[in-house]
This record gives structure tokens, sequence and C-alpha cells, in this order.
């Protein structure tokens, strides 16, 4: 049986979490506010369950690619992140799942990161550093769909879906692609990719 470590109803300052046991689930919060730490992230996605808590001033380092991981119940401010993150949803996700309210992400830098089918919710993204190419990020996707959609694109590659059961929430403020992994998925070439988000000046890149 999985040993559950657990960091909840506490305050840490200046200290290292190792969530790097293979072996072990690892409870963030409730109630759980970490300053000025270094969180260290090596094991999957199921092994780390974020119930809810503040990271203020703090490092996040996926020592490995952190996939698929709802990040919507945790408070980042002022937080460097580092490291791969795939399908990760970072902010506040009005209504989705319990805890809910207590997520947020404001003046984030992520330039260190590689952010591939990310999505930011319900915050100031002229708050949020952002990775450059061949990282690229859609800004305010749902206010842009239309024009988006209105050129074409190489591949098959759909910047955002307005309909049908995938479309984009109405939370999301950003998208956020890895232009290789992109490429790869939609059969286009990077410098098609480069080409098409060139276009637009809300595609940060």
């Amino acid at each position: 049986m999985s040993p559950n470590i657990h960091y909840e109803n506490r305050e840490l300052e200046g200290e290292r979490l190792e969530l790097t046991d293979k072996d072990a689930n690892y409870w963030l919060g409730p109630n759980l506010t970490l300053r000025g730490c270094t969180v260290v992230i090596g094991v999957g996605e199921r092994q780390v369950i974020p119930m809810w808590g503040k990271l203020i001033d703090c490092t996040i380092h996926a020592k490995r690619e952190l996939v698929d991981a709802r990040l919507t119940t945790m408070s980042f401010k002022g937080c460097r992140f580092k490291g791969r993150f795939l399908g990760v949803d970072f902010g506040q996700r009005a209504g989705d799942e319990r805890w809910w309210e207590h997520g947020g992400v404001e003046d984030c830098d992520f330039s260190e990161a590689r952010l591939d089918l990310c999505r930011f919710q319900g915050c100031d993204m002229g708050t949020i550093r952002l990775p450059k190419w061949p990282c690229f990020t859609i800004v305010d996707p749902l206010q842009h769909g239309l024009e988006l959609l209105s050129v074409p694109w190489p591949g098959d590659f759909t910047p955002v879906t307005l309909k049908g059961p995938l479309k984009e929430l109405p939370t999301t403020v950003a998208l956020t692609f890895y232009a290789p992994a992109e490429a790869k998925r939609s059969g286009a070439t990077l410098e098609e990719l480069k080409a098409a988000v060139e276009r637009f000046d809300f595609i940060v890149r």
C-alpha cells in the first residue's frame, strides 16, 4: 500500500519539498501555505493531490513531465515554474471541483517552463510571464475565436474550439502550446506554425 504524505494545516517558509518518492502519494492541503519554498515534483500527476493552499514566492520544478494536472484549487503568487507541463490548468476555474474558489495565479514566471496544451483560467494574463518560442500562447482565445478560425492553419491544427462537447471553457483566458509537439500532432512543420502564429499580435511567442 502506497504511503500518504500530507502537507496540510500548516505554513512553511524557505523549505524544500521533494515530491519524488515513486511509491508515495502527496496531498497538498487543505489549508497549506508555502512561502519562499522550492517544490520539486518527480512523480506522476496521480500521486500529487492538490486540495487547496497558497504558494507565495515559491519555485515549482517539474522534474519529470507533469501531465493533465488540474492546479485550479491552488493559489500561486509570485512563483516561478520550471520543467515540463502538459495539459495542466492554472488559475481559478469557477464552479469546478471542491475548493475552486481558492485557486489563482498572479505575478508568476513561466519563462523557464515548457507548456504544452496548458490553459490559464480566470486570471489576469498581464501579470504572467510566459515562455517564448517554441512555446506560443493565445491570449483571450474566446474573444479572438472567430478571427482565429477565419484563416487557414497548417496541418490539422485548430487554435481554439468554440462549439461541441470539446468547446473551450468560458473561464479560459489563455492557451499555450509547445510548437514541436504540436507540429508532430497536427502534421505541420515548425516553420509553418511559426509563420501562422506571427499573423496575430495577441499570440505571445
